[in-house]
C-alpha cells in the first residue's frame, strides 16, 4: 500500500511539474504556431550582402542568429546573384515568377535551370551556385541561421562596392 501511495505522489508531483513548465514556457511568449498571409508580410530593402533591388520579408526566426528561419525575397526583373555559397543548407521555394538557378563558380545562364512557381531546391552548404530572374520573382528561403552569403569572386560582393 505504501508503494502505491509513493507512486501516486510521484505521478502527481510529475504532473504538477509539467503543468508548471507549460505555464513558464507560455509566459515566455513563445508561440505554438505561426500563421502568415501575404498581407502580413513586412517588406524591407534586402540585406547589403545581396545586389541592390531585392526586398526581404522575414516570416519566422531571425536569419542573423542560430536557429530556424524563414524569409521571402522579392527580386526585380533582370536581377542577378553572382556565384556564391552559404554556410548552411538553403531551401528555396518559388512563390511567384520564374527563378533561375545553376551550379558553378560563375553565373552562366546556359548552365542554369528555370524554376517556375511551385519549384523547390536545396542548395547544400558551401556549394557554389548562382541565380537570376528575368521577371519579378518571389522566393521563400528557409534553413538554419545564421544565414550568410560568400561570393566566389570577392569583387562581386556588394558589401565591397
Amino acid at each position: 500500500m505504501e508503494t502505491l501511495r509513493l507512486r501516486t505522489n510521484l505521478l502527481v508531483g510529475c504532473g504538477i511539474a509539467l503543468v508548471a513548465l507549460s505555464v513558464i514556457f507560455a509566459a515566455e511568449g513563445k508561440p505554438s504556431h505561426v500563421m502568415v498571409t501575404p498581407m502580413d508580410l513586412q517588406w524591407t530593402d534586402g540585406p547589403g550582402s545581396l545586389p541592390a533591388g531585392a526586398k526581404v520579408a522575414v516570416i519566422e526566426g531571425d536569419p542573423k542568429v542560430a536557429g530556424l528561419f524563414t524569409m521571402r525575397l522579392k527580386l526585380p526583373s533582370d536581377y542577378k546573384i553572382p556565384a556564391h555559397w552559404h554556410p548552411a543548407d538553403e531551401h528555396v521555394t518559388v512563390i511567384s515568377g520564374t527563378f533561375n538557378m545553376g551550379m558553378g563558380d560563375k553565373l552562366d545562364a546556359a548552365k542554369g535551370m528555370a524554376m517556375p512557381v511551385g519549384s523547390f531546391a536545396v542548395m547544400p552548404a558551401k556549394s557554389n551556385h548562382f541565380a537570376w530572374a528575368k521577371e519579378e520573382a518571389v522566393i521563400q528561403l528557409h534553413g538554419m541561421g545564421p544565414w550568410g552569403i560568400t561570393y566566389v569572386n570577392a569583387a562581386d560582393d556588394p558589401r565591397k562596392k
